[in-house]
């Protein structure tokens, strides 16, 4: 799923009063009522790099909504051997656990790109969301989008050689970010995607040809449309996995 931009400008053309002080699409979108049960809890907060959201397997303490940067959430099979499940961005949320019913993260969560985001307590969340007979449907629909975009990682990830893995994670990335260039490793994009650095690094060289410019610790998309029409070529093509 690569459409975040697209629905943060249908968003925008949908937010009135309140809703307009928010980045977030799900602020954003969220009807007046629902918003005014968690507005008053709701603070503005600077996420530093690396700063953990959610620990699998631990109590979640606090909600997120993005109104900048990235958030990956990322999988361990076992130490040190791990893989990104999805992103979040302004378009959504972390938490999705509370809004399913349950108080615990499955996986891990943190920031990549440093962010903003507007925080909330999570016994504040659940409260809201047991009051309001609207707000965890909602919400809902967000999770189901969450959950197609992991079963897209998942195919893509099976299916796929790492330059069009890595072209379509850097899609997402766009969609979700300001500008053209991320703060991005090697020693990441390994992470993310599942493989050796030095996959990564020949990935790197293949789509910069005209379509994203790598240096050390940044990667600069040049050509949005053509990386986009690569991604979406292969991902129609599924070609199986040949470099990873």
């Amino acid at each position: 799923m690569t459409d975040s931009k697209s629905q943060t400008h249908t968003a925008a053309q949908c937010d009135t009063g309140q809703n307009s002080i928010y980045r977030n699409s799900l602020l954003l979108r969220m009807c007046s009522a629902d918003l005014a049960l968690l507005q008053p809890h709701l603070k503005s907060v600077s996420l530093g790099l690396k700063t953990h959201l959610e620990v699998a397997g631990s109590p979640i303490r606090t909600v997120y909504f993005f109104e900048s940067g990235l958030g990956p959430v990322v999988g361990e099979l076992r130490p040190g051997i791990e893989a990104e499940i999805g992103i979040i961005g302004c378009e959504g949320m972390t938490g999705s656990a509370l809004i399913m019913g349950d108080d615990r993260s499955t996986h891990d969560c943190y920031v990549q790109l440093e962010a903003r985001a507007f925080v909330i307590d999570a016994g504040l969340f659940t409260k809201a969301l047991l009051t309001s007979p609207t707000l965890r449907s909602f919400l809902l629909r967000y999770v189901h989008y969450f959950h197609l975009q992991a079963s897209f990682t998942a195919l893509s990830n099976a299916r796929m050689n790492i330059v069009d893995r890595l072209s379509r994670w850097l899609v997402m990335c766009d969609d979700r970010v300001e500008g053209n260039s991320f703060a991005i490793t090697h020693e990441f994009l390994s992470v993310m995607l599942g493989v050796r650095r030095p996959g990564i690094t020949i990935a790197l060289q293949t789509l910069g040809q005209g379509m994203i410019r790598s240096r050390r610790g940044e990667v600069v998309i040049l050509d949005r449309a053509r990386l986009l029409r690569w991604q979406m070529g292969h991902m129609a093509g599924l070609k199986p996995n040949t470099l990873g």
